[in-house]
This record gives structure tokens, sequence and C-alpha cells, in this order.
């Protein structure tokens, strides 16, 4: 599926820019303070939440969903995306 092409992580949060640049994270961190894009990705109800769902996607190169991982586990997580850019 992905085994010779790059992969490029993206994080996103409710924050605005400033307290989202302030995580020393090793990936890209969107900014997502309307929460538009965690609505068009169903992270969250509407507008108001207080929080997103924790979620994860994988896209392919055109932009199409590949897999989608409802609930997100910060250990088991990196295993099993790896192993589905492999297989």
């Amino acid at each position: 599926m992905f085994q010779d092409h790059n992969v490029e992580v993206l994080g996103v949060s409710f924050d605005s820019a400033a307290p989202a640049q302030k995580f020393d994270f090793p990936f890209s961190l969107l900014c997502d303070a309307d929460r538009s894009l965690d609505f068009a990705y169903g992270a969250c109800d509407d507008a108001a939440a207080a929080y997103a769902k924790r979620s994860s996607y994988l896209i392919d190169e055109e932009g199409k969903f590949e897999r989608v991982y409802a609930s997100v586990s910060a250990r088991s997580r990196p295993t099993e995306v790896l192993g589905d850019l492999v297989s």
C-alpha cells in the first residue's frame, strides 16, 4: 500500500496557533480553533465541542481513506499504523 512512499504525520488541535506551538511533537500540529476540520472528519459533534474524539486516519497520496482508527491508544496506535503501512 504505502511501502515505497513517504509518510507524513499531522496532528490537529483545537488550540490557537500560539499554544499549539509550545508542544515539541516530531510532527506538524494543525490548528483547528473553529473545529471545522474536526467536524468534517467526525472527530467532534459541532463547533461548540469542548474536545475532539481521539481518532486517526490513514490517507493515501490521492486523498482516499485507507483506514480509520475510531479510538486511539497512544501505546498501540503507532505499531498498528506502521503494520498497516507495510501490509
